[in-house]
């Protein structure tokens, strides 16, 4: 018999899920003229003529699901015991837009989720989003919602039309993070145009497979070029097992090392922190859409069981059997409280009630 999922902690923790999405008509009205124009790249386009023109009762769901931040999303919350949830703007965010459209779509976005974490204290936690293709603009927009806003940490979704926040252009975003004290979460959207064909054809461009290697390679991007020399105190939360950089965590370092001794590549520079360090002290994993338990021990013997965070992945993924899974881990019971509460807690500056 399966146990009832209860909110409140019953079990010795709360629930914080730590990746959870929502979004706004005018940012999917946005995104289907653009289609329509011809405007949007491969992956918008193969992603959202599902989502938001797709008659499937799943699409029609998870769109319903994006736009509610109010009943419906806490029924369901309440539904599969969650508490808590990280609330940020759905992927690509702002990002497929012009810039001057980009910050009106994200600003609105950010106050509309201001305003439910108001009318829910108890149960919403914001992040702020931002518009890369203005990094200055973002700078102002992360104070404000750090500021203001009371949000808990900056969401992007990976790269922005092609480019990486690697790019020194994209500096200024680090250093108001290092301002404000707050993580970025680097969440997937799908490859750009430039590496998305062969997974297109594939039917392995969106959340199958290309999210995971394309988001996975921007957080890498980020830990070669030495983001973590310049910030040492910055942390970075990447989902899904952290884009499984965990299980490749030794080949990666070992060749990066290598490559570096090599000289063959300009860009790959010796590391005040090694990747190993790098993703022991300033990179956390949550398990969004992964509630496979030898995916979740593995990020935690990897990386330390102070680095890896529940997630849902709402309302992508909404199972109850899901949340059941974590339950049911053969952890550890101050580990499992670690995983589920106390974790998101401290790397988001919140105490849950």
């Amino acid at each position: 018999m399966t146990h009832k999922l209860e909110t409140g902690g019953g079990r010795g923790y709360l629930r914080i899920a730590t990746e959870e999405a929502f979004a706004t008509r005018e940012q999917i009205d946005g995104f289907l003229r653009l289609i329509r124009e011809g405007r949007a790249d491969k992956g918008v386009t193969s992603l959202w003529s599902y989502y938001g023109q797709s008659p499937s009762e799943r699409a029609t769901a998870i769109l319903e699901r994006l736009l509610d931040l109010g009943d419906r999303r806490i029924a369901d919350m309440d539904a599969t015991g969650i508490d808590v949830a990280v609330l940020a703007l759905t992927s690509p965010g702002g990002q497929p837009f012009e810039a001057e459209e980009a910050k009106g779509i994200v600003r609105r976005a950010n106050d509309q989720l201001a305003a439910a974490v108001e009318q829910h204290p108890t149960r919403y936690v914001g992040l702020t989003s931002i518009v890369p293709q203005d990094p200055e603009w973002s700078v102002g927009e992360i104070r404000r919602g750090a500021r203001e806003l009371g949000f808990k940490g900056v969401m992007v979704n990976s790269h922005t039309q092609g480019h990486y926040l690697d790019e020194p252009g994209f500096d200024p975003i680090f250093r108001a993070l290092a301002e404000v004290g707050q993580p970025l979460y680097i969440h997937p959207q799908t490859p750009p145009d430039s590496m998305i064909d062969p997974l297109l054809e594939a039917g392995l461009d969106g959340a199958i497979y290309g999210f995971g290697v394309e988001t996975g390679m921007h957080l890498l991007r980020l830990m070669t070029t030495g983001i973590f020399d310049r910030y040492p105190d910055l942390q970075i939360i990447a989902g899904h097992g952290c884009e499984a950089l965990p299980f490749w965590l030794y080949r990666l370092d070992y060749m990066h090392q290598g490559a570096v001794r090599s000289q063959r590549y300009e860009r790959l520079k010796p590391l005040k922190k090694g990747l190993v360090d790098c993703m022991r002290e300033n990179v956390l994993a949550t398990t969004s859409g992964l509630p496979s338990p030898p995916s979740i021990k593995l990020c935690i013997e990897v990386m330390g069981e102070d680095r890896v965070m529940y997630a849902m992945d709402y309302p992508y993924q909404f199972v109850a059997d899901e949340v059941r899974t974590h339950d049911n881990l053969d952890l550890p019971p101050a580990t499992l409280r670690k995983l589920m509460q106390t974790n998101a807690e401290r790397v988001f500056g919140f105490t849950a009630e």
